[in-house]
């Protein structure tokens, strides 16, 4: 029989993925959206924006929180031509189980229909989902301030419809006292069934009751000491992962194979859930973190830095590329710092970024303006901890591969 701290800190690492899609769904309601109806995020994430971390400034969002067990909904995608688009359909685990868009079905626009996993249906465009509720997020590419209003256009021509149904919950955040976190999670649980290959990390989790009908009651005051002891375990243990896999290659980390759809990785799965919720697997967008010198892998941005691309050096993608710059939070989550050039990322698509006279790239990083020609390429810093993200989107074979390998950052 599992110890209740062994099973406390199990059960954190494995509800969290749960517990931090319903925090991201009452955000929502906060805001007045609906269930099952697309919420449009009409301007890209800047400083502001910290209802999910790790965001982009590349893209705009349309978000959706739906519940199939009131019946299918139909969504329709816009035509997007040219344009990057996908839209991601999350089960209530955090495992992509389906992407739409550029990649997979096109950029002429279709309707799927989207059941759920007790639901008959056939047909071609027929999508099932693993569990009832589903958080649908979409990612628009916006070429520039120039290309905002083309790329709202685009946004409105997606949509949505299917059954009225109420919110679910409220449930506790991830920073609730023991009794109101695991109550929670008991119930997500059982609005959202485990698969059956769950089966080995659900009786690790079994002296807890979670899924027999959660009682807090019946445990000791020294059975609750082990209790909230494990899931302190499990949260360090799920601020220990993060976005790259476990070593780091020329200063740079690589996304798990698993990323965005993690299978058994319970404790990659939480660690995403915590610092990078909604990431995308590797053959949609690839997720490098760089290799800072500070304890996290943090930079100091009080420090000057540089990275160097050489000529003809840059990411191979069938998209775009992008660098984002994020400060660091205490829970180990990460957001945009305001900065005076309103600049939180640098890319392939950046106005006005100068290569040098040999054809290589130098991106400055820093609190600092570096000042004079390098101030075109600066991405700003706070005077702070932060950490690096590079974002390749539709990565061709060699970066997927690992036949290409990012520069490291430098000191400069």
């Amino acid at each position: 029989m599992t110890d209740l701290r062994t099973a406390a800190r199990a059960a954190f690492i494995y509800t969290l993925p749960l517990v931090e899609i319903a925090t991201t769904r009452q955000r929502t309601q906060a805001l007045g959206h609906r269930m099952g109806v697309f919420a449009h995020v009409r301007n890209l994430a800047n400083h502001k924006h910290r209802a999910v971390t790790m965001p982009n400034n590349d893209t705009l969002y349309s978000t959706a929180q739906i519940d199939l067990s009131a019946g299918p909904v139909t969504i329709t995608l816009p035509t997007t031509g040219e344009r990057y688009f996908s839209l991601a359909l999350m089960d209530a685990w955090t495992n992509n189980f389906a992407i739409l868009g550029t990649r997979t079905t096109g950029p002429d626009g279709a309707t799927f229909r989207l059941v759920g996993p007790g639901e008959v249906a056939e047909g071609l465009n027929v999508v099932r989902a693993p569990t009832n509720h589903v958080w649908a997020l979409a990612r628009i590419l916006v070429d520039g301030p120039h290309d905002l209003e083309a790329a709202r256009q685009v946004q409105a021509d997606l949509s949505m419809q299917g059954p009225a149904c109420d919110m679910p919950g409220p449930y506790a955040g991830r920073s609730a006292p023991w009794a109101e976190y695991l109550t929670g999670a008991a119930a997500l649980i059982a609005a959202n069934p485990p698969p059956l290959t769950d089966l080995k990390m659900l009786r690790e989790m079994a002296p807890l009751c979670l899924q027999e009908g959660f009682d807090a009651a019946q445990f000791s005051i020294s059975q609750i000491a082990d209790i909230e002891a494990g899931l302190a375990d499990g949260r360090a243990a799920v601020r220990t992962g993060g976005l790259g896999g476990a070593d780091y290659i020329e200063g740079w980390s690589y996304p798990g194979p698993r990323l965005g759809d993690f299978d058994q990785d319970y404790l990659f799965r939480g660690a995403i859930a915590l610092s990078g919720l909604a990431a995308l697997p590797p053959a949609e967008a690839v997720y490098m973190r760089a290799q800072g010198p500070e304890p996290g892998d943090l930079f100091d941005g009080t420090n000057a830095w540089r990275l160097h691309f050489a000529a003809g050096g840059h990411l191979p993608v069938n998209s775009f590329w992008s660098l984002s710059l994020y400060e660091a939070t205490e829970e180990g989550q990460f957001f945009f710092a305001d900065n005076p050039l309103n600049r939180y990322a640098i890319g392939d698509r950046t106005p006005g970024l100068q290569h040098n006279a040999d054809g290589s790239l130098d991106i400055w990083i820093g609190h600092e303006d570096p000042g004079g020609d390098r101030s075109a390429n600066w991405l700003p810093a706070p005077a702070g901890p932060f950490a690096l993200t590079m974002r390749a989107y539709l990565p061709k074979p060699e970066l997927l591969e690992g036949r290409y390998r990012l520069p490291a950052v430098r000191a400069a």
